[in-house]
């Protein structure tokens, strides 16, 4: 729009307005084999000026060595020095009866061929190159002859264990390898339990491994037979235990049987495994307990229970006292806690001579009932509730009702309820 041939007029500056801050402060940063990546505080031109952070990066092929991060100080100079080092690979081994060439030795990138001596062959990968990790591709190549030694073993061997035992001691001879190559062998592996051992039930693998100078190998192998003797598994009676010597049913072995606290066993208490696969002794059962409520004192009430059932007795003045129908309530449905607990449940109703006493559907005498009162201490006028364990012992008194879960709480830390309940986990018994 102006005067053709006119220069247009430029804008007059301020000199004395324009701050110089950009002056370069820190040598610049050369890095061979990489590069820097700078950036100033409030981006000058100059990439060194103070407060400058460069990141430090190397070429493929390359590691570098010093802070990856810079930074402009104010004494002029970098926070750091930095190189990039060409990588490197583990130097190769030479292959016994051969060797390698590499293009450029072992550095990054670099390709090594492996070669083999006349009468030998390559094993292998022939090309191998220096990788970014600094590993070498692929496996370093061998050279070997390829005919494997040969080795024979013996015939299967079968064995019965000996008596009362669940091993048979087996011998052969260790077999010999032969190279069809130079004739040595470097040595003999075996893989399995040596002649002479004692080699329990079933098949065992035994395996021998030859090798030659040059790594062939060669294998043989065999199984030893291990039988045992057995007569069949037995069972624990119902309401009861067993518990077997060995392994439970090899000739020999010897099984003992024992019943829950409540029930006495008929049949065999022990049955051995007899040379001709049968048990000893009659199969044994458990019965329940028979408590006879017609004995003529308290103690020998009791005695029936030594060591085979605890006691819960309940005592109350009236049939229809609050605390008794409420404690009746709580233990009916634990039933199957109590029975787990070898607990029996004693209930002394009344007031002499009209008192009764009941243990399940059977009823005691008033004058028993009453001598259980009087032996134990129990209180004639108000509810109370005693426990009793396998050894007579009075182990707790409640005057109030108890829950079932406070009473088992108490019962589970009697000394003999630990043996009772690994017992009863091993036969799987429990409440659902």
């Amino acid at each position: 729009g102006g005067t053709p041939g006119r220069i247009p007029d430029l804008p007059i500056l301020d000199l004395p307005s324009i701050r110089f801050t950009e002056t370069p402060w820190c040598s610049p940063i050369k890095v061979k084999h990489g590069n820097a990546n700078c950036r100033t505080p409030q981006g000058e031109y100059y990439k060194n000026v103070l407060g400058t952070r460069c990141y430090i990066r190397c070429q493929k092929g390359y590691d570098l060595h010093g802070p990856q991060q810079l930074i402009c100080q104010s004494n002029k100079r970098w926070s750091g020095k930095v190189f990039c080092k060409q990588k490197r690979c583990p130097t190769l081994s030479m292959p016994p009866n051969g060797g390698f060439k590499c293009l450029d030795g072992a550095y990054f990138n670099s390709r090594c061929e492996y070669y083999c001596s006349p009468g030998y062959q390559l094993k292998g990968e022939r090309t191998v190159m220096c990788m970014d990790n600094k590993i070498w591709s692929g496996r370093p190549a061998s050279c070997v002859d390829t005919e494997p030694p040969r080795i024979q073993c013996p015939s299967v061997k079968e064995k019965t264990a000996e008596p009362n035992k669940l091993t048979a001691r087996v011998f052969w001879e260790s077999p010999e390898g032969r190279d069809t190559a130079d004739g040595i062998l470097t040595d003999v592996v075996l893989k399995g339990l040596p002649p002479g051992s004692h080699f329990s039930e079933g098949d065992h693998k035994i395996q021998y491994t030859v090798y030659d100078r040059a790594g062939n190998k060669g294998t043989c192998k065999f199984f030893i037979k291990v039988r045992v003797r057995r007569c069949g598994k037995l069972n624990a009676p119902e309401n009861g235990y067993i518990k077997c010597s060995g392994d439970g049913d090899n000739y020999g072995a010897t099984c003992e049987f024992s019943c829950i606290g409540g029930y006495e066993l008929q049949g065999s208490p022990a049955r051995v495994c007899q040379y001709n696969l049968g048990w000893s002794g009659p199969e044994p059962t458990c019965t329940p307990m028979n408590i006879n409520v017609g004995v003529r004192t308290a103690a020998a009430l009791l005695d029936q229970f030594y060591e085979k059932r605890r006691l819960l007795i309940i005592s109350t003045p009236t049939a229809a006292n609050f605390f008794y129908r409420l404690q009746l309530g709580m233990l009916q449905p634990a039933q199957c806690g109590l029975d787990l607990r070898h607990v029996t449940v004693i209930e002394l109703v009344g007031f002499f001579p009209a008192q009764i006493g009941r243990i399940g559907l059977k009823l005691l005498p008033p004058a028993l009932a009453l001598q259980l009162r009087l032996l134990l201490r129990i209180p004639h006028y108000n509810f109370n509730m005693v426990v009793v364990d396998k050894h007579g012992m009075d182990k707790e008194r409640y005057p109030f009702p108890a829950t079932s879960a406070e009473l088992f709480t108490l019962i589970d830390t009697f000394p003999l309820r630990k043996d009772e309940m690994k017992l009863q986990a091993e036969a799987g018994q429990s409440c659902t």
